[in-house]
């Protein structure tokens, strides 16, 4: 007598896929967040007339608090449901929304978009280990990424686009306005859709670990963003430093409390933490190339923001074919480690197209950016997959979280370590005799080149070859990326072949 075969993965039907689409419209909107002022700026300059540090506190709180609080907020969804604390959230960012657009004074701003922070740092992970949650068959739950994928990376492009729309013809209150009606959908369709799931036997909640985690990442995170516009200023490389210190403590009491935050057991999976530093590089390099070639567009082109921002759309195109093609050749029997060290040479060789940019090149620079965006989407699809597959179902939200903050610290890292190279290139070549203001940015140049003949051009000139310093590092980068990649996921299998793991849903399913 034979013994049976055991049940594999059960499959997701049309509940989940449309439980999935659900699911995109908080990822959509926080992930527009992100870029949604940057058109809005002047307006809300205007009507409530921040002082300077209030302005830079409008632009980054939300940033902030989102990075601060993204561990604590995954922890938080396996323990009191993933389902639950996405509702809760949407409730909250629908709140801020609404307080925002109808902000009278600078301070009441600042504080709808930290709220806007707590309720995107409650809505990231969510969705990621939901996503985890519904889909137990490999095959399915890696096109679900894919789809998570592209609809992040559309979020940050679409959020500029739509700002300039919106503060063109409305006003700027109105970008904050389109959260209400996807919030309103998702607290409708959430509890009917969406499965809750939380971790069976969590234990008590680490208190402690939540300073300790936002006192780690904070200092890192602001260091690291104002290192690019203000050089390796002291204060900026004490806050990084603090910022370590903090992450060494918060690491000690992950390893030696009995019930942790973010247990080190996840670190131990085959393939997560390979998955969460290759991740960090993807980040790296996608935040580090648009440090550049955002200004290139609107300030060495002199296109207005709008403009700058309807011809940034056009690397995204690629995006839509590259996130199903990374899926389908998995799924056809292509090795992971090959799509993902592939992916690493095609974004490698997208940085070395924008090394060849001169100061007249919109086509090359557009051709470089997509052909990055497209390797790096490869890449992006397969490790998040992996990363979520390793990590036990209970534990989706506290992996996701890990992954949503590495995401954080490539970025920054990305923008800090590139953008200081280029800076360096750039006030190498900006003639000594040029005022101060001209030397320390391609902005200040422009600002005061009506009175210095020829400045306009040599300093759009130098901006690109700062480009061209930074894209060269980024080539390296990613061409070490996909040396590695054999070697670091060498452990790991092309699919998750295990049967569907049992997660803690709510009798009714829902």
């Amino acid at each position: 007598m034979t013994n049976p075969t055991p049940a594999g993965p059960s499959l997701a039907g049309r509940r989940e896929w449309t439980a999935l689409a659900v699911l995109m419209l908080p990822l959509l909107l926080v992930s527009m967040d992100v870029s949604v002022l940057y058109f809005a700026v002047p307006a809300i300059s205007a009507d409530l007339e921040p002082t300077g540090t209030q302005l830079l506190w409008i632009f980054d709180i939300y940033g902030f608090v989102l990075a601060g609080l993204l561990m604590t907020m995954g922890a938080l969804g396996d323990r009191i449901g993933r389902r639950r604390l996405l509702l809760i959230g949407a409730a909250a960012f629908g709140a801020a929304s609404l307080a925002a657009a109808y902000a009278d004074s600078a301070e009441t701003l600042i504080v709808a978009r930290a709220v806007l922070g707590i309720g995107g740092a409650t809505l990231m992970p969510s969705t990621m280990a939901l996503v985890r949650t519904m889909f137990t068959d490999p095959a399915q739950r890696t096109k679900a990424i894919a789809l998570w994928s592209g609809v992040m990376t559309a979020g940050i492009a679409l959020g500029s686009v739509l700002s300039g729309l919106l503060v063109e013809f409305f006003w700027w209150g109105s970008v904050f306005l389109v959260n209400l009606p996807a919030m309103a959908l998702l607290l409708l369709l959430g509890p009917l859709l969406l499965p809750e799931a939380k971790n069976p036997d969590p234990g008590r909640f680490d208190w402690p670990s939540i300073p300790l985690s936002m006192a780690a990442v904070l200092p890192v995170v602001y260091g690291l963003k104002e290192i690019p516009s203000e050089g390796w200023n002291v204060r900026y490389v004490v806050s990084i430093t603090v910022g370590l210190l903090f992450a060494a403590l918060f690491v000690h009491r992950q390893r030696t409390t009995a019930a942790p935050m973010i247990s080190p057991d996840l670190f131990r999976r085959p393939g997560f933490t390979p998955a969460l530093t290759l991740y960090l590089i993807t980040m790296f390099a996608i935040m580090g190339s648009a440090y550049f070639t955002t200004q290139y567009i609107q300030s060495v082109l002199d296109k207005s923001a709008l403009e700058a921002a309807l011809w940034a759309l056009l690397p995204s195109v690629p995006i839509g074919l590259a996130a199903p093609l990374s899926t389908q050749l998995v799924h056809r029997g292509v090795s992971r480690v090959h799509v993902v060290t592939t992916g690493f040479l095609i974004g490698a060789c997208g940085y070395g197209l924008l090394a060849l940019a001169g100061a007249d090149s919109m086509a090359l620079v557009l051709t470089a950016c997509g052909v990055l965006a497209s390797g790096i989407t490869l890449v992006t699809v397969q490790i998040a997959d992996l990363a979520l597959s390793a990590a036990p179902v209970e534990r989706a939200g506290a992996a996701s979280s890990l992954m949503e903050t590495g995401a954080e610290f490539g970025g920054a890292l990305g923008m800090a370590l590139l953008g200081s190279i280029g800076t360096a290139v750039y006030r190498h070549e900006i003639p000594a005799s040029a005022p101060d203001a001209a030397r320390e940015t391609l902005g200040g140049a422009l600002a005061v080149a009506d009175r210095f003949p020829g400045l306009a051009t040599t300093a759009r000139e130098a901006f690109t070859h700062g480009m061209q310093g930074a894209a060269i590092a980024g080539t390296v980068l990613l061409a070490g990326a996909a040396c590695l990649t054999p070697l670091a996921l060498r452990r790991t299998r092309r699919h998750d072949k295990t049967p569907a793991e049992p997660s803690s849903l709510s009798p009714s399913g829902v």
